[in-house]
């Protein structure tokens, strides 16, 4: 809470909590203390002070990221413009463990439908995603720690709500995650439009990993390297690419008819 020039307090920023910021020194302390779920850690580069590293280290013994920005970058995402150079973002919910997402396919019967999500930057597209794989049954979503949107207010509210239904994990290394579904029998499918076989030619009806590069710059060299497989989608109009929400989509929907029939 602010006063006013009336001396009346007012709230600070409602819509910031609305959108699961915290800022300021205090109000990160505190919410690392109380145990909030919180995705990612932003501290302005260059700061050295002590109350700045206690955060930082307490949030990082607790797992969670801590990103050193530009003053500027604090500056845009601020609300109350009093952000005292750190600024968390809370998570709509905790995330699950690779091996929550493996037991949910086992406790349905049905063999692993995955999507990994390759450094999906944009809330907007990660939130697309994990509503189409909800809607099409797929037993979880993995994400990296690093260079990815998070379980944020933004994400929650475009999955309409798909966030509550559908497990989401974060690993520190996609490829090692890759290498790890590959032990427990999951195939690993990456999307490219170089890729070495049609969409339509790969068989997803097994358990299945759908690899889903970023918005800009596709899949990294090593995740790709540990795809068994390259599908590409059909492209018959002037442009090369589709949105990744939209690709994921396709590689979904084409598992549930495959597995349909």
């Amino acid at each position: 809470m602010r006063e006013n020039k009336t001396g009346k307090r007012r709230d600070e920023a409602p819509e910031a909590l609305a959108d699961g910021i915290i800022e300021g020194r205090n109000a990160v302390i505190e919410a690392l203390r109380a145990g909030t779920a919180i995705d990612k850690i932003y501290i302005a580069r260059g700061e050295t002070d002590a109350a700045l590293g206690h955060i930082a280290s307490t949030a990082r013994g607790r797992g969670v990221v801590v990103v050193e920005a530009d003053r500027r970058k604090l500056d845009n995402m601020s609300r109350t413009h009093a952000h005292q150079g750190v600024i968390a973002l809370a998570a709509v919910r905790e995330y699950a463990s690779v091996e929550d997402i493996l037991s949910a396919a086992r406790e349905k019967g049905e063999p692993p439908l995955i999507v990994v999500c390759d450094e999906l930057s944009d809330p907007h597209n990660l939130g697309a995603v994990i509503r189409t794989a909800e809607c099409a049954g797929a037993h979880g979503v993995i994400i990296p720690k690093r260079r990815s949107a998070g379980l944020t207010a933004v994400v929650a509210k475009t999955s309409a709500g798909a966030v509550s239904h559908v497990p989401v994990a974060r690993v520190p290394n996609l490829p090692a995650l890759l290498k790890e579904l590959k032990d427990e029998g999951v195939w690993i499918f990456g999307t490219a439009a170089d890729g070495d076989r049609l969409l339509y030619d790969a068989d997803l009806k097994g358990p299945a990993a759908i690899v889903i590069g970023s918005e800009g710059d596709g899949m990294g060299r090593l995740v790709a390297e540990n795809c068994d497989f390259k599908v590409r989608i059909p492209m018959k109009g002037k442009l090369n690419s589709l949105n990744a929400s939209a690709a994921a989509a396709i590689l979904l929907y084409e598992a549930v008819r495959q597995r349909l029939g």
